[in-house]
This record gives C-alpha cells, sequence and structure tokens, in this order.
C-alpha cells in the first residue's frame, strides 16, 4: 500500500465550507496526511488555525512564497507533495504557477484561474513538467453521476440529443439588493473574482458536468446575462444556449438570485431512447426515463458497479451528499500521484479548467457583442 500524501494547503480556515470540505474529503479514503499550510493571511488566526487542526506550528507559513521556500528545504520525505488551492480566484493562477515550476502536484478550487490566458499558461506548465493537476469540480464525484456517464457511455439513451443544466442559488439577494453591500463582497469584485461572477461561481459547474456526462465538446454559446445595477458590473444571473460539436443542442441557466434557492443543480441529458435526471439536492437518486415505460429510480446505495461501489464510503442509509463527492476527486488524485491504475474521470483535470475559463470569457463575449454565437476554442 501506497504511502499517504502529505498534503498542504493554502485558504480554508476558520468557518469556511469549502475548507471543511476539503480537509474532510482528504481524509475520507485515507490516502492524505494534512502537514502544513497557510490558512488565513492574519497570522495569529493563521496559527490558531494550524493548532485547532493538530498541524505543527512550524508548518504554518506566513505566505505561499515563504511556504514553498522552506518546504524545499526540508528532507524529500518529510515536505508536501502536494498542495490544495482554497482561496479566491484571483490567487489561484500565483500560487498555482509558483507550485509547479517547485514541483509540486496541485488540486486547485474552480474557476481555475481569473483569464484564459492564465489558465492557457499552467496547462503548457502541467503539460512540461508531468504533474498532477485537478481542479475540483466536485459534482463530478458523485457516484450517481458517475453511473449517468456509464450510463450514457453505454447506450442506455441512445444517441444524445437534449442536454439542459440548471443552476439555481438565493444567496447573493440578500447582497445584491444593498449598494454598500454589493461593494464589499469579493465575488463581485471584477480584481478578486475575474469578469464573471455567476457564470465563473456556478455556470462553469454545469458547463462542465454537460461535458462530463455526454463526453461530448460544447462548441458555441448565446448567451443573455443579468447584471441588475448599474454599478454592479458582475452578472448574477443568465441563460446560455449552447451547441455542441457534433449539432446537439440545449441550454444552460443559471441564477444568484433565485430567491428562496439554497443549492437547486439539476441536469437533464436526453436521447433517441431515453433521458437521464438527476438533482443535486437529492444526490443519491437518478430518474432514469424511456419511451412508453414508468419511470426507473436509480439509487447509488444499489448501484452495481466496483469503481462506483468502491465511491460510496458511508454505508446505505447515510447520504454520501458533498463530502463522498470531493472524496472521490482526492482519491483519484492520490492514485495518479502515486501512478496507481486510475479510469481518467475520477477527476477533473487541467483540461477541464482551460475550457471552463474559455466558456467564462466566451460568455461574457457573447453577451456583450449583444446576444450573438461566440465559438468556444476545442484544442
Amino acid at each position: 500500500m501506497s504511502k499517504k500524501i502529505r498534503l498542504g494547503i493554502l485558504g480554508g480556515g476558520g468557518n469556511s465550507l469549502v475548507g471543511i470540505l476539503h480537509r474532510i474529503a482528504a481524509k475520507m479514503h485515507n490516502k492524505y496526511n494534512i502537514v502544513g499550510g497557510v490558512f488565513s493571511r492574519d497570522w495569529d488566526s493563521n496559527i490558531e488555525f494550524a493548532n485547532e487542526i493538530k498541524i505543527s506550528p512550524s508548518r504554518a507559513y506566513a505566505d505561499y512564497e515563504i511556504m514553498i521556500e522552506r518546504e524545499l528545504k526540508l528532507p524529500e520525505d518529510q515536505r508536501m507533495q502536494a498542495v490544495s488551492i482554497l482561496t479566491p480566484n484571483f490567487l489561484h493562477y500565483p500560487m498555482a504557477k509558483s507550485l509547479l515550476e517547485n514541483g509540486f502536484h496541485v488540486i486547485c478550487e474552480k474557476p481555475l484561474t481569473t483569464t484564459y490566458a492564465e489558465a492557457k499558461e499552467l496547462r503548457s506548465l502541467v503539460q512540461k513538467s508531468g504533474l498532477v493537476f485537478a481542479v475540483t469540480y466536485t459534482y463530478t464525484g458523485y457516484p450517481t453521476i458517475r453511473k449517468i456517464r456509464e450510463m450514457i457511455s453505454q447506450g442506455a439513451i441512445g444517441e444524445v440529443q437534449k442536454v439542459d443544466a440548471q443552476y439555481y442559488q438565493g444567496w447573493i439577494n440578500p447582497i445584491i439588493h444593498k449598494s454598500e453591500t454589493r461593494m464589499d463582497t469579493w465575488r463581485l469584485d471584477s480584481k478578486k473574482s475575474g469578469i464573471s461572477c455567476c457564470i465563473g461561481d456556478i455556470g462553469t459547474h454545469a458547463f462542465d458536468m454537460l461535458e462530463y456526462l455526454t463526453q461530448l465538446k460544447i462548441d458555441r454559446v448565446l448567451a443573455d446575462l443579468n447584471y441588475l445595477y448599474d454599478d454592479n458590473k458582475m452578472d448574477i444571473d443568465g441563460s446560455i444556449l449552447i451547441r455542441c460539436t457534433n449539432g446537439v443542442k440545449g441550454i444552460i441557466r443559471t441564477s444568484q438570485i433565485a430567491t428562496g434557492e439554497n443549492n437547486n443543480f439539476a441536469v437533464m441529458i436526453y436521447g433517441k431512447k431515453g433521458g437521464l435526471k438527476w438533482e443535486q439536492e437529492n444526490p443519491r437518486v437518478l430518474y432514469y426515463m424511456q419511451e412508453g415505460k414508468e419511470v426507473q429510480i436509480i439509487e447509488s446505495d444499489n448501484i452495481n458497479n466496483d469503481l462506483l461501489t468502491k465511491d460510496t464510503i458511508l454505508p446505505p442509509g447515510h447520504p454520501d451528499e458533498i463530502y463522498d463527492a470531493m472524496a472521490n476527486i482526492y482519491n483519484g488524485v492520490a492514485k495518479a500521484i502515486n501512478k496507481e491504475a486510475y479510469e481518467h474521470s475520477e477527476f477533473p483535470t487541467i483540461i477541464d479548467g482551460v475550457r471552463g475559463m474559455n466558456f467564462i470569457e466566451s460568455v461574457v463575449e457573447s453577451h456583450e457583442k449583444g446576444n450573438v454565437w461566440i465559438t468556444i476554442d476545442n484544442k
């Protein structure tokens, strides 16, 4: 059995949801030891949090540059092997670039960077280095999602002819309607978030999910975005018509002002013989619809597949929810780092991250040019 991978973390301290998600996920398959990191910009908070999660204060660093410098001075069998980046978007690129240049594997939150150009530069570094780079499009880790991908690949619904993804949240409502709060949130600050809020934050999940499930490439987009207020330069809602390289058409609908919604992410894939539907707020269940037959409900507890059953850590009757999903991604990354056999679908790669950034910029360009079709690179 391979030794546990020594993992560092940048960001995710305090009460961060994404922080606890990554830390728990990293431990669930017993493949990682968290050995250090930079958990907060505030030094006292940084040390306090390191103590809280039982990290030696000597491995809590003031910033990522100091962390890299000092880790490289440690014996090879003690230093970090991989680092998770859980910071706001604008820090992803400089952190990932420096980590790759110094020989560390990287697990990075989405979106990959704030620009497509930065993303392509990171892709080149990954290709030259041979290092493992994962982008945490978390929902691809759900066992039911992997079952849907398998079913589509095996022809269960026939040739795909329609794709539809919806991602509705209402969290930004209390913020966007007050000028003082909408000017003081990093996701609504283009210098920290990039050129998009809604599409960059949740629309990119829908884009990646549709490509993951169908194994088709989305080729063109036509977008209509909603900015709501003149002093808000970041989209908070949008509808995007999509076309795939083989002619399949569909739509992505995203909103952060869907009042009353929590995390309503749903995907529907329709083929010539049947359809498949999945809802993130009920993630253990997928709906298999066939012409002239009753809807078949398939639960992840009952999925009989070697890869999929290994993906479910918690016993039947307990919700796998998002912790299992993220843990499955971390598990796939561990296999790659340890040079073990793994399926290429087990974790999103730098390629997925780059395509996500291309999608974001293409959507914004489509809207700004008057809602016109924009072609996405398929390199």
